[in-house]
């Protein structure tokens, strides 16, 4: 069983993503600016197995659940084509 802090975490990995994101708007190359962003979408990836295991141990109702990994998935989304574009935009 999860402990009572793992609601904590998902919190914790949220401020890391916006964190991350407010480093890379400070980046001083477009490396460093492409390492932050890609630091960003793996917690938005923590984010999703957070959220997944609090729905499975209850902590969160499917309807939460939904709600609130939809929005991570399109966070994750809009990461992954940031990188992807500072990939290909040299």
């Amino acid at each position: 069983m999860m402990s009572i802090s793992s609601p904590v975490n998902v919190i914790d990995v949220v401020d890391k993503i916006s964190a991350n994101i407010a480093e890379a708007n400070g980046a001083i190359s477009k490396a460093d600016f492409k390492a932050k962003m890609s630091i960003a979408y793996k917690e938005s990836l923590e984010t999703k197995y957070w959220l997944s295991l609090l729905k499975d141990t209850g902590y969160i109702s499917e309807k939460a659940f939904n709600r609130i990994h939809d929005d991570a998935d399109e966070i994750s989304k809009m990461l992954f084509t940031i990188i992807k574009n500072t990939q290909t935009n040299h």
